[in-house]
């Protein structure tokens, strides 16, 4: 079989926060998550199956990849092989127009990309829910990329399941324009991975169970903020879940900030002393991620600017979910 399809996907940023996953397998989140996908940071992936391979390849930013990144996209692969009947290999082309593996989400948009355009190279029509389902088995964050807007992920039942488990939209892009300041500190990969990082904490920080108790509400409060329209309530429980998510992980060794990222967070208390609106998030990594209303993103952006050790603030805006697209970026009913 010789197929191929390219996808686009952006990342998500979440604002409850996903870490920990379900004791069995299958890469069940432990923890219910909400998410904008981002209009400024984006994933495009191309996946060939050709019979004439003797085993997957894959190439991230024009550099070829082994060891790990490969056996996770081996692992997508074969899932959707065993669905199609296919056999062949496949051939991966992926770039990222943001910083890889540094705490920027670029598994969620990664991920999101390779399960929709690995799936339409094996001829499979499936739909955008199964997709998704398909992404969070090898991301759990990746299944939220396939919507635009904000979006859902529920946590994965308490009792073992193969059930299918997809995010959905609650918030179309287009209904609620409020802008996310993505602070970049620093380019470099990150020592412990996402996934690692999960492991460590769930194994030996004594606040994990606290953070298992205190997510879900968190995350009741940010969705009924969202759903509500209220922005301040939403930004503040959304700080909330950062801080909670950073504390558990940081009892058990696991420290993803820099200096600068201190900075930055003190530079957001200082814009909201000074009365901007403004609501700090962080994932895995030392970038902070700035929630402000859209009128007040040029002077949040410029404070931001002037912080020590700051490489450049994106500003964002929700964006759609995945597609397919042509070689030249079209849009592929």
């Amino acid at each position: 079989m010789n197929g191929t399809a390219t996808a686009l996907a952006h990342a998500n940023i979440a604002f409850s926060k996903y870490w920990g996953k379900r004791a069995y397998v299958g890469n069940y989140p432990a923890v219910p998550s909400l998410s904008l996908t981002l209009d400024a940071m984006t994933t495009r992936t191309r996946v060939t199956f050709d019979g004439s391979l003797d085993g997957d390849r894959l190439t991230l930013g024009g550099a070829a990849q082994s060891g790990r990144p490969l056996e996770r996209v081996s692992a997508l692969l074969d899932r959707v092989r065993a669905a199609a009947g296919v056999r062949a290999a496949a051939d991966v082309v992926s770039h990222n127009d943001f910083p890889t593996a540094g705490g920027l989400a670029s598994s969620a948009s990664g991920f999101a990309a390779l399960a929709l355009a690995a799936a339409r190279a094996a001829g499979l029509d499936w739909s955008v829910e199964r997709v998704s389902d398909l992404a969070r088995r090898s991301s759990a964050s990746a299944a939220r990329s396939l919507y635009g807007g904000f979006v859902e992920l529920d946590a994965g039942p308490e009792q073992p399941t193969d059930a299918p488990l997809a995010a959905r939209t609650l918030v179309p892009a287009t209904d609620l324009d409020w802008r996310l300041l993505v602070v970049a500190i620093g380019d470099a990969k990150k020592d412990v991975s996402s996934s690692d990082g999960m492991i460590r904490t769930a194994e030996g920080s004594p606040y994990y169970a606290a953070w298992l108790e205190v997510a879900p509400r968190l995350h009741a409060e940010v969705r009924a903020a969202l759903l509500a329209r209220d922005f301040e309530r939403f930004g503040a429980a959304a700080e909330k879940s950062a801080l909670a998510m950073h504390a558990s992980a940081f009892a058990a060794g696991v420290v993803y900030w820099q200096a600068a990222t201190l900075e930055v967070l003190a530079a957001v208390r200082a814009l909201r002393a000074r009365g901007t609106a403004a609501f700090a998030t962080m994932d895995a990594g030392p970038h902070v991620k700035v929630l402000v209303r859209p009128e007040d993103a040029a002077v949040a952006t410029a404070w931001l600017r002037a912080v020590p050790g700051v490489g450049r603030v994106l500003e964002a805006r929700g964006a759609d979910g995945a597609r397919l697209v042509d070689a030249e970026g079209g849009a592929v009913a």
